[in-house]
């Protein structure tokens, strides 16, 4: 999330009337409204490789991928949210063109800037989509993942997916090796071990 705009508090059409005007994206939480930062290109990259594949995996059924232009509304906590990209099967979201409602899967690729809020608040206001049964957070700096995946207890439990290992989601069947979901990003991968912070070259 990036920082309050300068705005008085907007009721949820309003938002949705606002910025339908807007140059750049605005997230909107509780009647107040969020400028969003712009994403640097490894960040793109990861996204658009990962949307590739889940569409391929997602071929043939009503599901559909969807990147970060696409709105999510959590209706639990008044708030409307940018993902980086979400599924959703849902036939009242296909008939919805700008807002999507009832996503099964969620991801974010996290920024130094925003990673604590995906982590903790972002994701509580998430696990309030009733459809919602996966959320995956993918680290550039370190190539990490954490996918959490809701159990028939509604209980969220996290599958992290290691340096090199292949992320697998259930949404899909979809199961990406880490080479083709990092394929195209530079830089070392970092590794944080307590207080140290070590490069793997």
């Amino acid at each position: 999330m990036g920082l309050a705009a300068k705005q008085t508090f907007l009721s949820e059409s309003d938002y949705l009337d606002w910025e339908a005007q807007q140059a750049q994206r605005h997230e909107y939480v509780a009647g107040e409204v969020y400028a969003m930062a712009g994403a640097e290109d490894r960040h793109i990259t990861v996204c658009l490789n990962l949307a590739v594949a889940l569409r391929g995996s997602l071929s043939g059924t009503p599901c559909r991928v969807y990147m970060s232009d696409m709105k999510v509304q959590v209706e639990a906590s008044q708030s409307f949210f940018y993902p980086d990209l979400l599924v959703t099967c849902s036939d009242a979201d296909h008939q919805s063109c700008l807002v999507k409602r009832e996503p099964s899967l969620i991801v974010e690729v996290l920024s130094p800037s925003a990673a604590s809020y995906d982590r903790g608040e972002k994701f509580a206001h998430y696990r309030r989509i009733a459809s919602l049964q996966e959320y995956a957070l993918i680290d550039l700096d370190t190539r990490r993942c954490d996918v959490y995946r809701k159990g028939r207890d509604g209980l969220w439990v996290l599958h992290p997916v290691e340096v090199g290992q292949a992320m697998e989601l259930v949404t899909g069947g979809l199961k990406l090796e880490a080479d083709d979901l990092f394929d195209g990003v530079e830089g070392e991968v970092r590794t944080f071990v307590g207080e140290r912070q070590n490069l793997v070259l």
